[in-house]
């Protein structure tokens, strides 16, 4: 058996699997102490289903604590960026583009040393140790307490980030948090500086949410591994959470299109999950979220992690219904976690999208005779344009003529008609309220390449393999069965504006979890 359990900001989903049978799904309120909302959800788990917690393989546990914390600017640590580049890359220093009540935040402190390499692997300049540890000093003048590391292309040669991160440990002592670019983003020296030193903020908090997790989970007595969603669909385990916090940005939407794919049988498609205040619209490609390829912004930082391509727009079940000189808007204001007291059904005096789901006779919740005196034009009306907003949002993320099949998940996808204009019929699986817990709980692991080569005439294929060999090895690291490690992206993509045949690659590979039941 395992466990997957969704921590958004408003509702906590759990599930209790045995291979591909749900035996129990639970879905409530978000509590504000992480450690009892989760203790509360497997309480009741194991209400609808005995179980005994030795007899759990695993717990996959998606959360939105870290997105939540840059957005909000809250527990984050002292922050110095280090950029090895000089005498190139000045004009434009670490943290420039953040927004300033951001830096503020994390104290951020940019510091610019010589280093870097071209794509080929040749040096910009040569490091320069003593100039490191004037900088170290400083750090410590200043009371930084995590360091974000960057070189110039390092996806490409990590020798001087290495080598950084030696010396500045040796400097600031054992207890400083590093984090280096070349293991967090990906090509783009701007934009993956920004995300490492994301990374490097959330460092201290990471380490007290990964161990009230933790604590949630052994306190009900489970011994079973503990492993934390990540943004592109795949698992990392406890410690790995701990040093790249930034790998679970976004994994909400990543485990509701994951979790779309198992529960319809479909792998490829687009899915939308309707919470209480958005609709989240992604595709799936081979039952795996399709990537943003662009940068992506992340509380007003550029950053180019790996991310899932959604687009979001303001309608679920705590939109706002609103009638004005005879048109009817539904969104994107919303009620939002106040729904229970708010809506129309729960007694509230607030018109919500959810009212006029139970007026139609959608779903059953609260007290429908609140919203017997609506207006049928209206209720027809309002669901008419959440059909028509959610058609142009799925018509959008389309990258061909033909039409994607739609999958609905989340508690709000009630609101959907049973036919999507432009798409077809719009496939409802059995527990879709809770499909983002369940694509926790079905969570591979991955391992991932990106990176510049230069390839020699005759040398192309070798080169294929050897970056293929390399992601199966890196998800096999991660601890994926080696038997069942598959290929399930790959991009060649030559980059006509460097010489020596530079191409950039691209591969992932999955695999399922070692002896997990």
């Amino acid at each position: 058996m395992r466990i997957g359990i969704d921590v958004g900001g408003t509702n906590t989903d759990a599930v209790l699997l045995e291979g591909p049978r749900v035996l129990a799904t639970t879905k409530s309120a978000t509590s504000q102490d992480v450690t009892s909302g989760i203790v509360s959800a497997l309480q009741a788990l194991r209400a609808q289903h005995a179980f005994d917690p030795a007899a759990v393989g695993a717990v996959m546990i998606g959360t939105t604590h870290f997105l939540n914390a840059l957005v909000e600017a809250r527990g984050l640590a002292p922050t110095a960026a280090l950029r090895l580049g000089l005498p190139a890359t000045s004009a434009l220093p670490p943290f420039v583009d953040w927004p300033e009540r951001l830096t503020r935040a994390v104290a951020g402190r940019p510091y610019l040393a010589h280093g870097g390499h071209e794509f080929d692997g040749r040096k910009i300049a040569d490091l320069n140790e003593d100039e490191l540890r004037r900088h170290a000093a400083d750090m410590a003048a200043h009371g930084i307490r995590s360091v974000a590391i960057s070189s110039v292309f390092s996806p490409v040669s990590d020798e001087f980030e290495v080598r950084a991160a030696e010396i500045l440990r040796a400097e600031l002592g054992p207890d400083v948090a590093l984090s280096l670019s070349h293991e967090i983003g990906r090509i783009g020296l701007l934009e993956r500086e920004n995300a490492t030193a994301v990374n490097a903020a959330l460092r201290e908090l990471a380490a007290g949410i990964v161990d009230g997790l933790a604590g949630a989970v052994a306190g009900f007595g489970i011994t079973a591994p503990l492993y934390l969603s990540q943004n592109d669909g795949t698992l990392m385990d406890l410690e790995y959470a701990r040093r790249y916090p930034v790998a679970t940005f976004a994994s909400g939407p990543t485990n509701s299109m994951r979790g779309a794919a198992v529960l319809s049988g479909l792998d490829t498609c687009a899915v939308v999950d309707v919470g209480g205040t958005t609709s989240d619209v992604g595709v799936l490609t081979q039952g795996f979220p399709r990537e943003a390829g662009t940068a992506v912004d992340v509380a007003g930082v550029r950053t180019n992690f790996r991310m899932p391509d959604v687009h979001s727009i303001g309608i679920g079940g705590g939109s706002l219904v609103v009638e004005d000189g005879g048109r009817v808007t539904v969104g994107p204001r919303s009620v939002g976690y106040r729904l229970t007291d708010d809506a129309l059904v729960f007694g509230g005096s607030t018109l919500t999208a959810t009212d006029v789901a139970v007026a139609a006779g959608l779903t059953d919740i609260g007290d429908r005779s609140a919203v017997a005196h609506l207006d049928a034009r209206l209720v027809k009306e309002a669901l008419d344009t959440i059909a028509a907003d959610v058609a142009r949002a799925v018509e959008s993320m389309r990258t061909s003529p033909e039409p994607l099949p739609v999958v609905a998940v989340g508690g709000g996808s009630v609101l959907l008609p049973d036919t999507l204009p432009g798409s077809g019929t719009v496939h409802r699986p059995d527990h879709f309220a809770v499909a983002n817990a369940i694509g926790a709980a079905i969570a591979q692991v991955g391992g991932e390449v990106d990176r510049v080569y230069a390839i020699d005439a005759g040398r192309r294929e070798t080169v294929l393999d050897e970056a293929r060999q390399e992601a199966v090895d890196r998800a096999v690291a991660a601890g994926a069965n080696p038997a069942g490690v598959r290929i399930v992206e790959f991009d060649e993509v030559p980059v006509p504006y460097l010489p020596g045949n530079a191409t950039r690659i691209r591969c992932k590979a999955v695999g399922d979890l070692q002896q997990v039941s």
